[in-house]
């Protein structure tokens, strides 16, 4: 008898020991996900476009990334946008930028009538802190990819600064709404997309009052941008 209850105390002793040591591993397993998913999560926000990632990054986005119709909304409408697939560093650069949500309070900043609308650009500070955290790089050019600056194209202006080799400002796109078109620009600038829906809106905003600037007297919001194909 007393045998037994030694082998039985043995047992208890033996079980309760082993709890600890289990439950320990179980938590260590935990902070050591919740690490590895903070640390990913930090990569991730940290992570900025550069001159030296942008065509490696873009290449590789383009491959997972083939959405191509995108909608911009305005007070005056929307105007739905095809994206050209054979231009694919400008493609892949819009959606990237409209799934960051980067379009959104944009605006129409620079109207010409019976020439262009460009938007994309803004003069409030979020905006310009926006850009900081998507980084600053310009866009290898698409040209000669078959496009030319018809009615209704979408373009995107060359950076200011000095650009040989007519790299693209990536943040900011035109649409032509001259009735017979832009071609003077043809080989310069890159035809990347084309407006499939809503040239109505185009002419709307083309219209509206400007400075001697080409800004808008009245501010014209896109108030979002969203990938609808």
């Amino acid at each position: 008898m007393h045998n037994i209850y030694i082998i039985i105390m043995l047992f208890i002793l033996s079980s309760c020991s082993q709890k600890p040591t289990k439950e320990k591993t179980v938590i260590k397993k935990e902070n050591i996900e919740i690490e590895l998913t903070s640390e990913a999560a930090t990569k991730k926000d940290t992570f900025k476009l550069s001159d030296k990632n942008v065509m490696e990054f873009f290449l590789e986005y383009d491959k997972n990334n083939k959405e191509n119709k995108v909608r911009i909304y305005t007070d005056f409408g929307n105007i739905d946008i095809l994206l050209f697939k054979n231009t694919k560093f400008h493609r892949s650069n819009f959606i990237y930028l409209t799934k960051k949500n980067y379009f959104k309070n944009t605006q129409f900043y620079r109207v010409i009538n019976d020439f262009i609308i460009q938007g994309g650009n803004s003069d409030n500070r979020i905006i310009l802190e926006r850009r900081k955290k998507i980084g600053k790089y310009l866009l290898p050019n698409d040209l000669n990819k078959g496009h030319r600056h018809k009615r209704g194209m979408v373009s995107m202006p060359s950076s200011l600064i000095e650009n040989p080799y007519k790299m693209a400002s990536p943040f900011e796109f035109f649409i032509v709404q001259k009735k017979s078109g832009a071609h003077h620009l043809d080989g310069d600038y890159t035809v990347f997309g084309k407006v499939i829906n809503g040239m109505e809106t185009v002419d709307k905003i083309a219209a509206v009052e400007t400075d001697n600037m080409d800004w808008p007297i009245k501010n014209i919001y896109i108030n979002k941008v969203e990938i609808i194909e």
